[in-house]
């Protein structure tokens, strides 16, 4: 996809067919590197198309982009294919398709992970949820913890942090959609005063405020009430984790 664009995209797809036409009827290994490739870059746009493509689910990445990631995983399984295993098999054909298949959908996957910004989980979190047996529990508690710990190492003040002296180099996330829609998740699972203890600690609507600021503000009582709206925020997110189905977050992870 590297000269093709949105535009030009019924081009790319004119040259493809061209090419399949020649590559037909030929043994896999006849092909060289870059026949294999061309062969294989339909299966590319198939994978791609089965990610959602959202701006809940991958962010600032489009079909195009997610083709594109698709292709450059392409290259790096043909580069990798180990034709020892391949000749041996009793498919060869089905091997070589299951190989290149299983590092496309990964590079598409990663990618997603990777440009989906801030609000990050670490891969090999999304591994564990995603080879789970029994994901529903376990996916949401991920989200939502991986969520609110990101804001709060985003917008701590702590200037000693290892992890704000790193630059980032991402595609930038539209983190207002994301706030939309964990507001919406949370007018419809608190109550008013978890819904705002919420919003303010995390200032997902608003600028992030103390919970000393946050007790005053919604008149909550005592001489320790900074330490009753610190509960008021684990209780919380411990009911949304409990309330809030897996089918809704999933898209987002």
């Amino acid at each position: 996809m590297k000269y093709y664009n949105v535009q030009n995209y019924i081009r790319y797809k004119e040259d493809l067919a061209e090419v399949l036409k020649r590559l037909e009827g030929k043994e896999i290994t006849e092909l060289t590197r870059n026949e294999l490739i061309e062969m294989h870059l339909p299966l590319v746009e198939t994978t791609a198309r089965r990610f959602a493509t959202s701006d809940q689910a991958s962010g600032v990445m489009d079909i195009t982009d997610l083709i594109q990631e698709g292709a450059y995983g392409l290259c790096a399984a043909v580069d990798k294919i180990e034709w020892d295993v391949i000749k041996a098999s009793d498919k060869p054909r089905e091997t070589l398709i299951s190989f290149i298949y299983k590092r496309i959908k990964g590079a598409i996957r990663r990618s997603i992970d990777i440009n989906r910004g801030d609000m990050r989980i670490p891969e090999h979190k999304l591994n564990e949820i995603r080879k789970t047996d029994d994901k529903s529990k376990l996916i949401v508690q991920m989200f939502f913890n991986s969520i609110f710990s990101s804001i709060d190492a985003e917008q701590g003040d702590d200037e000693d942090n290892m992890m704000m002296q790193i630059e980032d180099v991402s595609k930038p996330y539209n983190i207002d959609l994301m706030n939309k829609y964990i507001l919406s998740l949370m007018s419809k699972h608190l109550n008013d005063t978890e819904y705002h203890v919420l919003r303010m600690s995390f200032g997902l609507d608003c600028d992030k405020m103390p919970a000393k600021n946050i007790a005053d503000a919604l008149d909550i009582k005592g001489t320790a009430n900074y330490v009753r709206v610190s509960q008021i925020k684990r209780d919380a997110i411990d009911k949304l984790i409990d309330k809030v189905d897996a089918d809704q977050v999933l898209d987002l992870m």
